[in-house]
């Protein structure tokens, strides 16, 4: 994920050198798919996946089981990694138009090109869904736009995922036998995706109700390992007489650099408690024999939302099945004695 004070602003740059509009449409299905005037496709379908970040373990996961899926249905995909510009994203849907691609599933690095997106993929009358992280039609923040105005996605549930995670901190919290007064959580998140938002308000509702009292410190990251672990480094000098940790964040990035600052600290593993947020970076502290604070992670899959994204592109594009709002695949919470048999993949 990009991080917000460069690629943000040149996105919301962009948007207003294009001098887009983002008044919203009297229908919020036309909006977001421009449903009524995508045709259906009678013979083979082109669709291109525009990822963010596609090097990342959980999004070439997410490529090859959208190619599996592909391949199975006849469907000639293209799948383009965007890295981290949010630029990227509005020449590349330009790109697959110009190719004649029939719809178009993007991650998005930044939100704020959500608007451009779907005003592009509009005009050209071509499908669009989003998978992993929400767009909005008619705003750059998917936390403020109107529900008919977010553009289908398929994925996981954030607050579900969340929920998740909390439950799961708060079990490791009350076995560990620690109080409130010396134990901290450390919340790590990229704070402008909405998804992230979600997903750590969720763990923060699920822990409170098992260990109410425990103060928790907001971390603002890029989302990636290096980032947690250079700001989590930055709260731990800041809290010192802290004696126990419990970590959480948005993805597995977060909690596994936040993981590695205690212990750089000098913090013991009993000391820590991480429930990670995807698993495949969770899984290479259970891989050794170290004592990790790496308790647990929910695993999500990135295989799964690939081939369900293409799936129901394919369904709207060959029979006109309209797409879901929002449509989540499963997740699974594995620790170090259970990740090999859910079939996790250590990045």
């Amino acid at each position: 994920m990009i991080r917000s004070t460069t690629g943000r602003a040149a996105a919301i740059g962009l948007l207003l050198a294009l001098g887009l509009t983002t008044t919203a449409c009297s229908n919020g299905q036309d909006s977001t798919t421009g449903a009524s005037s995508v045709a259906t496709v009678s013979g083979k379908i082109s669709l291109t996946y525009l990822q963010k970040q596609g090097d990342q373990e959980y999004f070439v996961g997410e490529a090859a089981g959208a190619k599996a899926k592909a391949a199975e249905l006849g469907i000639d995909l293209k799948v383009v990694n965007l890295g981290n510009d949010a630029n990227k994203t509005v020449s590349e849907v330009q790109a697959a138009i110009a190719q004649k691609t029939n719809g178009v599933i993007v991650v998005v690095p930044d939100p704020a090109v959500g608007p451009q997106v779907v005003q592009t993929a509009r005009d050209a009358r071509i499908a669009l869904l989003t998978s992993d992280d929400q767009v909005c039609a008619t705003g750059p923040d998917p936390s403020v736009c109107a529900k008919g105005d977010l553009v289908p996605r398929v994925g996981f549930s954030g607050a579900q995922m969340g929920a998740e995670v909390g439950k799961r901190a708060a079990d490791e919290y009350t076995k560990a036998g620690w109080n409130a007064a010396d134990t901290r959580v450390i919340a790590a998140w990229k704070q402008d995706v909405t998804v992230c938002g979600d997903r750590v308000k969720a763990a923060k509702e699920a822990f409170g109700t098992v260990a109410p009292g425990v103060q928790s410190i907001d971390v603002a990251t890029d989302n990636t390992p290096t980032g947690a672990q250079d700001k989590v480094a930055a709260t731990i000098t800041a809290n010192a007489g802290v004696k126990h940790w419990v970590v959480w964040g948005c993805n597995d990035e977060n909690v596994h650099g936040g993981v590695t600052a205690l212990r750089n600290a000098g913090l013991s593993a009993d000391n820590v408690i991480g429930v990670g947020l995807g698993a495949y970076l969770a899984c290479k502290d259970w891989s050794g024999t170290q004592a990790s604070g790496m308790k647990a992670a929910l695993f999500i899959n990135g295989r799964d939302v690939g081939a369900l994204a293409v799936q129901t592109m394919y369904d709207k594009l060959k029979s006109g099945k309209e797409m879901p709002a929002e449509a989540f695949a499963k997740t699974t919470m594995v620790d170090a004695a259970t990740w090999k048999s859910a079939g996790v993949t250590c990045s």
